[in-house]
């Protein structure tokens, strides 16, 4: 199994240049995990109070169950993938039955920070994008897809999600093999890494 663990900041494109990879693989031979689904559950908590964590922190990952999800795909067992509620800040209860691929893309904005997981990737690839082209995308995307209002999504990002960018996802760029620009016109980074993917394969 190859694994390729595609970070950067939030709003860079990852999901965009993940199913660019997938879409010029065969069909069934790549899996997707997403670091959003492993958010630690926080069910002893009120409403109240999950708003209130700091969501861009690598202490609110449960880098520990995605190593050992890592781990059993790797030994070709199925695991069951958390799902995530964005509008209530917690998960669901329900999970999602994922099958071990030839390649699996494990994406997000943190996953580079933790060094036990950062080992497990054959290839890593870190996204860049413009900061205010981020911003833009965050604010278009938690509005529509997350019931924030302007306000909320704006204090967030002054509060912790920049401060959280800039200490501890843009340093992870030193441990990229590959960084991405994401552009129109990042085709040829995307060719690259199908031929790596492929000559692997």
């Amino acid at each position: 199994m190859l694994i390729i663990g595609i970070a950067g900041g939030t709003g860079c494109g990852k999901t965009t240049v993940v199913n660019k990879i997938i879409n010029e693989l065969p069909e069934g031979e790549v899996g997707v995990i997403s670091q959003d689904s492993y958010y630690k559950d926080t069910s002893h908590l009120n409403y109240d109070e999950r708003i209130k964590i700091n969501f861009d922190h690598p202490r609110s990952i449960d880098f520990e169950l995605l190593v050992e999800h890592l781990k059993a795909l790797k030994i070709n067992t199925p695991v069951n993938q958390p799902v995530y509620s964005f509008v209530k800040h917690n998960r669901t209860g329900d999970t999602v039955l994922t099958h071990p691929r030839k390649v699996m893309i494990v994406e997000g904005i943190l996953i580079f920070t933790n060094p036990e997981l950062r080992e497990m990737f054959d290839i890593k690839l870190f996204v860049h994008a413009d900061t205010d082209e981020r911003l833009i995308r965050r604010l278009k995307r938690d509005i529509s897809e997350r019931g924030r209002d302007l306000d909320e999504v704006l204090s967030r990002y002054q509060m912790t999600l920049k401060p959280m960018h800039d200490q501890f996802i843009e340093p992870m760029k030193e441990y990229a093999d590959m960084i991405i620009p994401n552009n129109k016109h990042n085709t040829v980074a995307i060719d690259i890494v199908r031929s790596i993917i492929t000559q692997k394969l």
